[in-house]
Protein backbone atom coordinates (compact mmCIF):
# COMPACT_ATOMS: atom_id res chain seq x y z
CA UNK A 1 0.00 0.00 0.00
CA UNK A 2 1.59 3.29 -1.07
CA UNK A 3 0.05 6.56 0.08
CA UNK A 4 -0.20 8.91 -2.88
CA UNK A 5 -0.96 12.56 -3.31
CA UNK A 6 -3.44 13.54 -5.96
CA UNK A 7 -5.61 11.11 -7.90
CA UNK A 8 -5.55 7.38 -7.38
CA UNK A 9 -7.87 4.73 -8.77
CA UNK A 10 -10.26 3.07 -6.32
CA UNK A 11 -9.22 -0.54 -5.90
CA UNK A 12 -10.40 -3.64 -4.02
CA UNK A 13 -8.91 -2.35 -0.76
CA UNK A 14 -10.95 0.88 -0.94
CA UNK A 15 -14.17 -1.09 -1.42
CA UNK A 16 -13.33 -3.46 1.44
CA UNK A 17 -12.56 -0.54 3.78
CA UNK A 18 -15.95 1.01 3.01
CA UNK A 19 -17.76 -2.28 3.60
CA UNK A 20 -15.90 -3.26 6.78
CA UNK A 21 -16.23 0.17 8.35
CA UNK A 22 -19.93 0.31 7.45
CA UNK A 23 -19.42 3.55 5.50
CA UNK A 24 -21.12 1.95 2.48
CA UNK A 25 -22.84 -1.38 1.82
CA UNK A 26 -22.51 -3.39 -1.40
CA UNK A 27 -26.18 -2.51 -2.06
CA UNK A 28 -25.44 1.22 -1.92
CA UNK A 29 -22.44 0.72 -4.20
CA UNK A 30 -24.61 -1.24 -6.64
CA UNK A 31 -27.19 1.58 -6.73
CA UNK A 32 -24.36 4.01 -7.58
CA UNK A 33 -23.15 1.70 -10.34
CA UNK A 34 -26.62 1.41 -11.88
CA UNK A 35 -26.87 5.23 -11.90
CA UNK A 36 -23.44 5.50 -13.52
CA UNK A 37 -24.27 2.85 -16.15
CA UNK A 38 -27.37 4.83 -17.09
CA UNK A 39 -25.28 7.99 -17.22
CA UNK A 40 -22.49 6.63 -19.45
CA UNK A 41 -25.05 5.37 -21.99
CA UNK A 42 -26.45 8.91 -22.25
CA UNK A 43 -23.13 10.79 -22.34
CA UNK A 44 -21.74 12.29 -25.56
CA UNK A 45 -20.03 10.30 -26.88
CA UNK A 46 -21.33 7.24 -25.01
CA UNK A 47 -18.55 5.31 -23.17
CA UNK A 48 -19.82 1.91 -24.46
CA UNK A 49 -17.70 -0.06 -21.96
CA UNK A 50 -20.51 -2.27 -20.62
CA UNK A 51 -22.82 -3.44 -23.42
CA UNK A 52 -25.26 -5.60 -21.44
CA UNK A 53 -26.32 -5.08 -17.85
CA UNK A 54 -29.38 -5.77 -15.72
CA UNK A 55 -30.35 -3.68 -12.69
CA UNK A 56 -32.16 -6.58 -11.01
CA UNK A 57 -29.20 -8.98 -11.34
CA UNK A 58 -26.76 -6.38 -10.00
CA UNK A 59 -28.99 -5.58 -6.99
CA UNK A 60 -29.58 -9.26 -6.16
CA UNK A 61 -25.85 -10.02 -5.95
CA UNK A 62 -25.24 -6.82 -3.97
CA UNK A 63 -28.00 -7.55 -1.46
CA UNK A 64 -26.64 -11.05 -0.84
CA UNK A 65 -23.19 -9.54 -0.24
CA UNK A 66 -24.61 -6.87 2.09
CA UNK A 67 -26.19 -9.63 4.19
CA UNK A 68 -22.86 -11.49 4.36
CA UNK A 69 -21.03 -8.37 5.58
CA UNK A 70 -23.76 -7.81 8.17
CA UNK A 71 -23.36 -11.40 9.40
CA UNK A 72 -19.54 -11.26 9.15
CA UNK A 73 -19.39 -14.31 6.86
CA UNK A 74 -17.89 -12.95 3.63
CA UNK A 75 -16.74 -15.40 0.95
CA UNK A 76 -13.44 -13.86 -0.22
CA UNK A 77 -11.62 -10.58 -0.85
CA UNK A 78 -13.87 -10.18 -3.89
CA UNK A 79 -17.10 -10.23 -1.87
CA UNK A 80 -19.09 -7.17 -2.90
CA UNK A 81 -16.46 -6.10 -5.46
CA UNK A 82 -17.95 -4.97 -8.82
CA UNK A 83 -16.55 -6.91 -11.80
CA UNK A 84 -17.37 -7.26 -15.49
CA UNK A 85 -16.52 -9.97 -18.02
CA UNK A 86 -15.76 -9.63 -21.71
CA UNK A 87 -18.70 -10.65 -23.91
CA UNK A 88 -16.61 -13.64 -25.07
CA UNK A 89 -17.58 -15.39 -21.80
CA UNK A 90 -20.95 -16.97 -21.11
CA UNK A 91 -22.57 -15.05 -18.25
CA UNK A 92 -26.14 -15.77 -17.08
CA UNK A 93 -28.55 -14.18 -18.10
CA UNK A 94 -26.79 -12.17 -20.83
CA UNK A 95 -26.49 -12.86 -24.56
CA UNK A 96 -23.24 -14.52 -25.58
CA UNK A 97 -22.76 -12.29 -28.65
CA UNK A 98 -18.94 -12.19 -28.72
CA UNK A 99 -19.07 -8.75 -30.33
CA UNK A 100 -21.37 -9.83 -33.19
CA UNK A 101 -24.98 -9.13 -34.12
CA UNK A 102 -25.77 -12.76 -35.00
CA UNK A 103 -24.50 -14.91 -32.08
CA UNK A 104 -26.20 -15.32 -28.70
CA UNK A 105 -29.78 -14.97 -29.88
CA UNK A 106 -31.03 -16.45 -26.56
CA UNK A 107 -29.94 -15.44 -23.03
CA UNK A 108 -27.30 -17.76 -21.48
CA UNK A 109 -28.41 -20.38 -18.97
CA UNK A 110 -24.93 -21.51 -17.87
CA UNK A 111 -21.90 -19.54 -16.67
CA UNK A 112 -18.35 -19.86 -17.99
CA UNK A 113 -16.02 -21.29 -15.32
CA UNK A 114 -14.51 -17.86 -14.59
CA UNK A 115 -17.96 -16.27 -14.16
CA UNK A 116 -18.94 -19.13 -11.83
CA UNK A 117 -15.77 -18.63 -9.72
CA UNK A 118 -16.41 -14.90 -9.42
CA UNK A 119 -19.99 -15.57 -8.27
CA UNK A 120 -18.75 -18.12 -5.73
CA UNK A 121 -16.29 -15.50 -4.45
CA UNK A 122 -19.22 -13.11 -3.84
CA UNK A 123 -18.33 -10.59 -6.58
CA UNK A 124 -21.04 -8.38 -8.06
CA UNK A 125 -21.08 -8.98 -11.83
CA UNK A 126 -22.17 -5.62 -13.23
CA UNK A 127 -22.59 -6.89 -16.81
CA UNK A 128 -20.64 -7.96 -19.88
CA UNK A 129 -18.17 -5.67 -21.59
CA UNK A 130 -17.70 -4.56 -25.17
CA UNK A 131 -15.16 -6.28 -27.43
CA UNK A 132 -13.77 -6.19 -30.95
CA UNK A 133 -16.05 -8.36 -33.10
CA UNK A 134 -15.02 -12.04 -32.62
CA UNK A 135 -11.76 -10.79 -31.09
CA UNK A 136 -10.27 -10.22 -34.54
CA UNK A 137 -8.59 -6.84 -34.00
CA UNK A 138 -6.53 -4.70 -31.62
CA UNK A 139 -8.34 -1.32 -31.85
CA UNK A 140 -11.66 -2.27 -30.22
CA UNK A 141 -13.43 -0.61 -33.16
CA UNK A 142 -16.82 -2.36 -33.43
CA UNK A 143 -19.40 -0.22 -35.28
CA UNK A 144 -22.28 -2.72 -35.24
CA UNK A 145 -25.65 -1.87 -33.67
CA UNK A 146 -25.23 -3.80 -30.40
CA UNK A 147 -21.74 -2.60 -29.57
CA UNK A 148 -20.56 0.70 -31.04
CA UNK A 149 -17.09 2.01 -30.30
CA UNK A 150 -15.89 2.06 -26.70
CA UNK A 151 -14.06 5.26 -25.75
CA UNK A 152 -10.70 5.58 -24.07
CA UNK A 153 -11.38 7.16 -20.65
CA UNK A 154 -8.14 9.19 -20.92
CA UNK A 155 -9.04 10.66 -24.32
CA UNK A 156 -12.55 9.84 -25.57
CA UNK A 157 -11.58 10.54 -29.20
CA UNK A 158 -9.01 7.72 -29.02
CA UNK A 159 -9.46 3.94 -29.14
CA UNK A 160 -9.27 1.70 -26.07
CA UNK A 161 -7.32 -1.03 -27.86
CA UNK A 162 -8.71 -4.55 -28.25
CA UNK A 163 -10.03 -7.02 -28.29
CA UNK A 164 -10.96 -6.79 -24.54
CA UNK A 165 -11.84 -3.15 -25.19
CA UNK A 166 -14.80 -2.63 -22.86
CA UNK A 167 -13.07 -4.45 -19.99
CA UNK A 168 -10.15 -2.00 -19.97
CA UNK A 169 -12.44 1.02 -20.46
CA UNK A 170 -14.71 -0.05 -17.57
CA UNK A 171 -11.75 -0.33 -15.18
CA UNK A 172 -10.07 2.92 -16.28
CA UNK A 173 -13.40 4.78 -16.03
CA UNK A 174 -13.94 3.55 -12.46
CA UNK A 175 -17.09 1.51 -13.20
CA UNK A 176 -15.47 -1.54 -11.58
CA UNK A 177 -11.95 -2.21 -10.22
CA UNK A 178 -11.80 -5.65 -11.86
CA UNK A 179 -12.60 -6.92 -15.36
CA UNK A 180 -11.84 -10.22 -17.08
CA UNK A 181 -10.56 -10.47 -20.64
CA UNK A 182 -9.05 -13.02 -23.01
CA UNK A 183 -5.70 -12.63 -24.75
CA UNK A 184 -4.79 -14.45 -27.99
CA UNK A 185 -2.59 -11.73 -29.48
CA UNK A 186 -2.42 -9.09 -26.77
CA UNK A 187 -6.18 -8.74 -26.23
CA UNK A 188 -5.86 -8.14 -22.45
CA UNK A 189 -2.49 -6.38 -22.46
CA UNK A 190 -3.04 -3.96 -25.39
CA UNK A 191 -6.30 -2.37 -24.07
CA UNK A 192 -4.93 -2.33 -20.49
CA UNK A 193 -1.90 -0.43 -21.81
CA UNK A 194 -3.86 2.02 -23.96
CA UNK A 195 -6.19 2.73 -21.02
CA UNK A 196 -3.42 3.04 -18.40
CA UNK A 197 -4.34 0.11 -16.16
CA UNK A 198 -2.80 -3.25 -15.19
CA UNK A 199 -3.36 -6.34 -17.38
CA UNK A 200 -2.24 -9.91 -16.67
CA UNK A 201 -2.20 -12.70 -19.26
CA UNK A 202 -1.82 -15.97 -17.38
CA UNK A 203 0.30 -18.88 -18.60
CA UNK A 204 -1.53 -20.83 -21.32
CA UNK A 205 -3.98 -23.13 -19.48
CA UNK A 206 -3.53 -21.45 -16.07
CA UNK A 207 -7.05 -19.93 -15.97
CA UNK A 208 -9.93 -21.92 -17.45
CA UNK A 209 -11.27 -20.88 -20.86
CA UNK A 210 -14.34 -23.13 -20.46
CA UNK A 211 -17.47 -21.21 -21.48
CA UNK A 212 -15.47 -18.86 -23.69
CA UNK A 213 -16.05 -18.98 -27.45
CA UNK A 214 -13.10 -21.20 -28.53
CA UNK A 215 -11.75 -18.88 -31.22
CA UNK A 216 -8.09 -19.95 -31.11
CA UNK A 217 -7.34 -22.90 -28.87
CA UNK A 218 -3.53 -22.71 -28.89
CA UNK A 219 -2.90 -18.99 -28.27
CA UNK A 220 -5.67 -17.71 -25.96
CA UNK A 221 -5.19 -17.18 -22.23
CA UNK A 222 -7.55 -15.56 -19.74
CA UNK A 223 -6.56 -12.79 -17.35
CA UNK A 224 -7.70 -9.89 -15.17
CA UNK A 225 -7.55 -6.17 -15.96
CA UNK A 226 -7.33 -4.16 -12.72
CA UNK A 227 -6.39 -0.76 -11.31
CA UNK A 228 -3.36 -2.17 -9.47
CA UNK A 229 -0.93 -5.10 -9.42
CA UNK A 230 -2.12 -6.09 -5.92
CA UNK A 231 -5.69 -6.36 -7.23
CA UNK A 232 -4.52 -8.43 -10.21
CA UNK A 233 -2.79 -10.77 -7.72
CA UNK A 234 -5.99 -11.15 -5.66
CA UNK A 235 -8.10 -11.94 -8.72
CA UNK A 236 -5.43 -14.27 -10.12
CA UNK A 237 -5.28 -16.21 -6.84
CA UNK A 238 -9.05 -16.75 -6.96
CA UNK A 239 -9.55 -17.70 -10.63
CA UNK A 240 -6.31 -19.59 -11.40
CA UNK A 241 -6.61 -23.33 -10.91
CA UNK A 242 -7.20 -26.52 -12.90
CA UNK A 243 -10.71 -27.03 -14.29
CA UNK A 244 -11.86 -30.55 -15.22
CA UNK A 245 -13.85 -28.94 -18.08
CA UNK A 246 -10.69 -27.37 -19.55
CA UNK A 247 -8.12 -30.09 -20.29
CA UNK A 248 -5.22 -27.79 -21.27
CA UNK A 249 -4.60 -26.66 -17.71
CA UNK A 250 -5.09 -29.88 -15.78
CA UNK A 251 -1.43 -30.65 -15.06
CA UNK A 252 -0.46 -27.17 -13.84
CA UNK A 253 1.62 -26.56 -10.69
CA UNK A 254 -0.17 -24.77 -7.84
CA UNK A 255 -0.57 -21.02 -8.31
CA UNK A 256 1.37 -19.14 -5.61
CA UNK A 257 2.21 -15.53 -4.78
CA UNK A 258 5.58 -16.43 -3.21
CA UNK A 259 7.98 -13.54 -2.48
CA UNK A 260 5.52 -11.15 -4.11
CA UNK A 261 5.98 -8.60 -1.32
CA UNK A 262 9.78 -8.89 -1.01
CA UNK A 263 11.21 -5.46 -0.03
CA UNK A 264 13.48 -5.21 -3.08
CA UNK A 265 14.43 -7.02 -6.31
CA UNK A 266 17.83 -8.32 -5.17
CA UNK A 267 18.79 -11.59 -6.80
CA UNK A 268 16.53 -11.13 -9.83
CA UNK A 269 17.94 -11.05 -13.36
CA UNK A 270 15.83 -9.03 -15.81
CA UNK A 271 16.47 -9.88 -19.46
CA UNK A 272 16.32 -7.18 -22.15
CA UNK A 273 16.91 -7.60 -25.89
CA UNK A 274 17.67 -3.93 -26.57
CA UNK A 275 17.31 -4.14 -30.36
CA UNK A 276 13.82 -5.59 -29.96
CA UNK A 277 13.01 -3.27 -27.01
CA UNK A 278 13.85 -0.13 -28.98
CA UNK A 279 11.45 -0.79 -31.87
CA UNK A 280 8.85 1.66 -30.57
CA UNK A 281 7.97 5.36 -30.63
CA UNK A 282 10.57 7.70 -29.08
CA UNK A 283 8.21 8.84 -26.30
CA UNK A 284 7.37 5.26 -25.35
CA UNK A 285 11.04 4.25 -25.42
CA UNK A 286 12.18 7.13 -23.20
CA UNK A 287 9.68 6.29 -20.40
CA UNK A 288 10.30 2.53 -20.68
CA UNK A 289 14.09 2.90 -20.46
CA UNK A 290 13.74 4.96 -17.28
CA UNK A 291 11.41 2.33 -15.79
CA UNK A 292 14.06 -0.36 -16.43
CA UNK A 293 16.62 1.83 -14.59
CA UNK A 294 14.16 2.12 -11.68
CA UNK A 295 14.02 -1.69 -11.41
CA UNK A 296 17.83 -1.82 -11.50
CA UNK A 297 17.98 0.71 -8.64
CA UNK A 298 15.96 -1.73 -6.50
CA UNK A 299 18.68 -4.36 -6.69
CA UNK A 300 17.78 -6.28 -9.86
CA UNK A 301 20.43 -7.02 -12.50
CA UNK A 302 19.57 -6.05 -16.06
CA UNK A 303 21.01 -8.68 -18.40
CA UNK A 304 21.25 -8.35 -22.17
CA UNK A 305 19.60 -11.28 -23.91
CA UNK A 306 18.94 -12.10 -27.54
CA UNK A 307 15.41 -13.13 -28.54
CA UNK A 308 16.04 -15.14 -31.70
CA UNK A 309 13.80 -15.36 -34.78
CA UNK A 310 11.27 -12.73 -33.68
CA UNK A 311 10.22 -12.08 -37.28
CA UNK A 312 9.47 -15.81 -37.66
CA UNK A 313 7.55 -15.72 -34.36
CA UNK A 314 5.46 -12.82 -35.66
CA UNK A 315 4.50 -14.62 -38.86
CA UNK A 316 4.00 -18.02 -37.21
CA UNK A 317 1.78 -16.60 -34.45
CA UNK A 318 -0.33 -14.83 -37.10
CA UNK A 319 -0.72 -18.06 -39.05
CA UNK A 320 -1.68 -20.06 -35.93
CA UNK A 321 -4.25 -17.65 -34.50
CA UNK A 322 -5.85 -16.83 -37.87
CA UNK A 323 -5.95 -20.47 -39.06
CA UNK A 324 -7.58 -21.61 -35.82
CA UNK A 325 -10.14 -18.79 -35.89
CA UNK A 326 -10.89 -19.45 -39.53
CA UNK A 327 -11.36 -23.15 -38.80
CA UNK A 328 -13.73 -22.50 -35.90
CA UNK A 329 -15.62 -19.72 -37.72
CA UNK A 330 -15.98 -21.56 -41.05
CA UNK A 331 -19.80 -21.96 -40.65
CA UNK A 332 -20.13 -18.31 -39.55
CA UNK A 333 -18.07 -17.10 -42.50
CA UNK A 334 -20.32 -19.01 -44.91
CA UNK A 335 -23.64 -18.22 -43.25
CA UNK A 336 -23.20 -14.78 -41.61
CA UNK A 337 -20.65 -13.11 -43.88
CA UNK A 338 -22.98 -10.19 -44.66
CA UNK A 339 -23.62 -9.53 -40.94
CA UNK A 340 -19.94 -9.26 -40.02
CA UNK A 341 -18.01 -6.01 -39.79
CA UNK A 342 -15.88 -5.27 -42.85
CA UNK A 343 -12.57 -5.70 -41.00
CA UNK A 344 -13.68 -9.11 -39.64
CA UNK A 345 -14.47 -10.27 -43.17
CA UNK A 346 -11.06 -9.08 -44.36
CA UNK A 347 -9.20 -10.88 -41.53
CA UNK A 348 -11.09 -14.14 -42.07
CA UNK A 349 -10.65 -13.91 -45.85
CA UNK A 350 -6.91 -13.45 -45.34
CA UNK A 351 -6.91 -16.44 -42.96
CA UNK A 352 -8.46 -18.65 -45.64
CA UNK A 353 -5.28 -18.24 -47.72
CA UNK A 354 -3.12 -20.21 -45.27
CA UNK A 355 -2.47 -23.88 -46.04
CA UNK A 356 -2.08 -26.94 -43.83
CA UNK A 357 1.63 -26.75 -44.62
CA UNK A 358 1.79 -23.16 -43.33
CA UNK A 359 0.09 -24.22 -40.10
CA UNK A 360 2.43 -27.18 -39.55
CA UNK A 361 5.52 -25.05 -40.28
CA UNK A 362 4.25 -22.39 -37.85
CA UNK A 363 3.89 -24.99 -35.11
CA UNK A 364 7.43 -26.24 -35.74
CA UNK A 365 8.54 -22.65 -35.17
CA UNK A 366 6.64 -22.69 -31.88
CA UNK A 367 8.64 -25.71 -30.69
CA UNK A 368 11.89 -23.90 -31.63
CA UNK A 369 10.84 -20.69 -29.89
CA UNK A 370 9.85 -22.52 -26.71
CA UNK A 371 13.30 -24.16 -26.73
CA UNK A 372 15.02 -20.76 -27.06
CA UNK A 373 12.94 -19.41 -24.16
CA UNK A 374 13.84 -22.36 -21.95
CA UNK A 375 17.51 -21.46 -22.42
CA UNK A 376 16.90 -17.74 -21.83
CA UNK A 377 14.92 -18.42 -18.64
CA UNK A 378 17.74 -20.52 -17.25
CA UNK A 379 19.76 -17.26 -17.12
CA UNK A 380 17.08 -14.62 -16.35
CA UNK A 381 13.87 -14.48 -14.27
CA UNK A 382 11.95 -12.40 -16.75
CA UNK A 383 12.03 -10.48 -20.04
CA UNK A 384 11.19 -6.77 -20.18
CA UNK A 385 9.70 -4.97 -23.21
CA UNK A 386 7.52 -1.92 -23.78
CA UNK A 387 3.87 -3.07 -23.73
CA UNK A 388 2.81 -1.48 -27.04
CA UNK A 389 5.15 0.45 -29.39
CA UNK A 390 2.77 3.44 -29.56
CA UNK A 391 -0.07 5.10 -27.64
CA UNK A 392 -3.78 4.70 -28.38
CA UNK A 393 -4.71 5.76 -31.95
CA UNK A 394 -7.32 8.39 -32.79
CA UNK A 395 -10.90 7.60 -33.72
CA UNK A 396 -12.03 9.13 -37.04
CA UNK A 397 -15.59 9.83 -38.16
CA UNK A 398 -15.46 7.07 -40.78
CA UNK A 399 -14.50 4.51 -38.07
CA UNK A 400 -17.86 5.11 -36.38
CA UNK A 401 -19.75 4.20 -39.55
CA UNK A 402 -17.76 1.51 -41.32
CA UNK A 403 -15.13 0.46 -38.79
CA UNK A 404 -11.41 0.42 -39.40
CA UNK A 405 -9.16 -2.08 -41.13
CA UNK A 406 -5.51 -1.19 -40.64
CA UNK A 407 -3.32 -4.28 -40.86
CA UNK A 408 -0.08 -2.36 -40.35
CA UNK A 409 -1.41 -0.97 -37.03
CA UNK A 410 -2.64 -4.43 -35.96
CA UNK A 411 0.74 -5.99 -36.67
CA UNK A 412 2.61 -3.15 -34.95
CA UNK A 413 0.41 -3.10 -31.83
CA UNK A 414 1.01 -6.84 -31.33
CA UNK A 415 4.79 -6.57 -31.70
CA UNK A 416 5.68 -7.18 -28.03
CA UNK A 417 2.64 -9.37 -27.36
CA UNK A 418 2.96 -12.29 -29.76
CA UNK A 419 5.84 -14.11 -28.07
CA UNK A 420 3.70 -14.67 -24.95
CA UNK A 421 0.70 -15.93 -26.93
CA UNK A 422 2.76 -18.08 -29.26
CA UNK A 423 4.78 -19.86 -26.56
CA UNK A 424 2.24 -19.68 -23.71
CA UNK A 425 4.41 -17.73 -21.23
CA UNK A 426 2.65 -15.26 -18.88
CA UNK A 427 2.88 -11.47 -19.28
CA UNK A 428 1.98 -8.48 -17.11
CA UNK A 429 1.61 -4.87 -18.27
CA UNK A 430 1.92 -2.03 -15.76
CA UNK A 431 1.30 1.70 -16.34
CA UNK A 432 4.52 3.73 -16.01
CA UNK A 433 3.73 7.15 -17.50
CA UNK A 434 2.09 9.26 -20.20
CA UNK A 435 2.90 10.74 -23.57
CA UNK A 436 3.00 14.55 -23.98
CA UNK A 437 -0.57 14.23 -25.31
CA UNK A 438 -1.59 12.64 -21.99
CA UNK A 439 -2.05 9.08 -23.27
CA UNK A 440 -0.93 6.17 -21.05
CA UNK A 441 2.29 4.17 -21.57
CA UNK A 442 2.86 0.71 -20.02
CA UNK A 443 5.85 -1.61 -19.61
CA UNK A 444 5.57 -5.41 -20.05
CA UNK A 445 7.19 -8.11 -17.92
CA UNK A 446 7.15 -11.75 -19.17
CA UNK A 447 8.29 -14.78 -17.17
CA UNK A 448 8.69 -18.51 -17.66
CA UNK A 449 5.65 -20.79 -17.72
CA UNK A 450 3.65 -20.84 -14.43
CA UNK A 451 5.84 -18.15 -12.82
CA UNK A 452 3.19 -15.43 -12.52
CA UNK A 453 4.45 -14.80 -8.96
CA UNK A 454 7.68 -13.17 -10.18
CA UNK A 455 5.70 -10.94 -12.58
CA UNK A 456 3.57 -9.69 -9.70
CA UNK A 457 6.65 -9.10 -7.53
CA UNK A 458 8.32 -6.99 -10.23
CA UNK A 459 4.99 -5.35 -11.12
CA UNK A 460 4.51 -4.05 -7.55
CA UNK A 461 7.89 -2.33 -7.73
CA UNK A 462 7.24 -1.03 -11.24
CA UNK A 463 4.09 0.72 -10.00
CA UNK A 464 6.22 2.90 -7.74
CA UNK A 465 8.07 4.33 -10.74
CA UNK A 466 5.24 6.56 -11.95
CA UNK A 467 5.39 9.76 -9.91
CA UNK A 468 1.71 10.61 -10.38
CA UNK A 469 -1.44 9.01 -11.71
CA UNK A 470 -3.40 11.26 -14.03
CA UNK A 471 -7.15 11.21 -13.64
CA UNK A 472 -8.94 9.94 -16.78
CA UNK A 473 -11.21 12.54 -18.39
CA UNK A 474 -14.10 10.06 -18.01
CA UNK A 475 -14.05 8.80 -14.42
CA UNK A 476 -16.85 7.64 -12.14
CA UNK A 477 -16.10 7.58 -8.42
CA UNK A 478 -18.45 4.84 -7.27
CA UNK A 479 -17.46 5.24 -3.60
CA UNK A 480 -17.93 9.02 -3.43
Amino acid sequence: DSARNGFSFKGIKDYLECYRSGKLTPSQVAKNIVAMLEDCDKSTPPLRAIVQWDREQIMLMAEASTTRYRNKCTLSYLDGIPVCLKEEFKVVPYHHRVGTVYLGTEPETEDATVAKKLREAGAIIIGVSNMHELGTGTTGCNPNRYHKIPRNPYKPNHFTGGSSSGSAAAVAAGLCPVAIGTDGGGSVRIPASFCGVVGLKGTFGRISCHGCLPLSYSTVSVGPICTSVADAAIVYSIIAEPDPLYPYGLKQPKATLSDMCAPDLKGLNLGVDWTFFKACDAEVLSVCEKAVEHLRSLGASVVEVSLPEMEEVRVAHGICILSEMRDFLQPDFNKHFQEMNLDTRASLALASQFTALDYITANRQRTRSMGFLQEIFSAVNCILTPAVPCTAPRIYESDLLTGRSDMSFTVRSMRFMQLGNFTGIPGLVVPIGYSTAGLPINLQVMAKWWDEAVLLRIGLKLEQFRSQTKKPSIYYDILA
